[in-house]
């Protein structure tokens, strides 16, 4: 998935308020997850952890510095590395024309209610046309494997991967506070979960991204949730 920017959010201190009990340090030391014990699941194309609702018709719109980011849980699936998964669509537009659109291939662990990331196909396009796809990748292609995206029961510290596809997509989470207040268009939510999130094969890029509980994504640099909830036809 997309990392948007390139240094820490300072422009998110005047929509987050921290809480006093948030995280401060982080085990540089300790190793990022990459195994997650998948084979020992029988995954689901549906359900919801606390920040993630897999279900389809759900959707989350963020705005903000120009951009609007769309996601929406469709009612389709894709069949990845002998995987059935979920097909999350996220589409992108900047100054009000299309920039981007991803499908995310995700699947639950019923029991731990992890969720697990197989994989996107990107477009970016200018002047309605696709002029690359750049980040696009498959687990079971090229021996990319499938991350984990969100974790069904989050520890503050804990630090894994989400894609793994070597010279391609290497992002990687570390959850850093599970107390935060998020404040935005569509509502002020308590008991967030802040990530920051970056890649292996640029560690000098990440940002945050703020996630509540029931909802799921309502803060990424600038951007900030307007509306959320089920629509039809999806």
């Amino acid at each position: 998935m997309t990392t948007r920017t390139h240094q820490s959010i300072l422009a998110a201190a005047a929509f987050f308020a921290v809480s006093a009990a948030c995280g401060q340090g982080t085990d540089t030391k300790s190793a990022w997850q990459e195994e997650f014990g998948i084979s020992s699941c029988k995954l689901a194309t549906t359900g919801r952890n606390p920040y993630l609702v897999l279900e389809p018709g759900f959707q989350l719109i963020l705005e903000g510095g120009g951009t609007k980011l769309q996601i929406t849980v469709l009612n389709e699936t894709k069949t990845v590395d002998g995987v059935v998964t979920r097909v999350v669509e996220e589409t992108e537009w900047k100054d009000g024309k299309l920039y981007e659109i991803a499908k995310n291939y995700f699947a639950m662990c019923p029991q731990t209610k992890d969720v697990f990331y197989f994989g996107e196909d990107v477009e970016f396009y200018e002047d309605g046309k696709v002029v690359k796809r750049d980040g696009s990748w498959l687990a079971g292609v090229n021996g990319n494997r499938a991350g984990l995206m969100m974790p069904g029961t989050p520890k503050l510290n804990m630090k894994y991967y989400q894609e793994l596809a070597r010279g391609v997509a290497m992002d990687r989470a570390e959850i850093v506070s599970l107390s935060e207040t998020c404040k935005t268009p569509a509502g002020t939510f308590s008991k967030c979960m802040k990530v920051k999130e970056g890649s292996a094969i640029n560690v000098l890029e990440y940002e945050y991204k703020y996630f509540a509980p029931g909802i799921g994504l309502v803060g990424d640099e600038d951007l900030r949730l307007v509306k959320h909830g089920f629509i039809k036809d999806k």
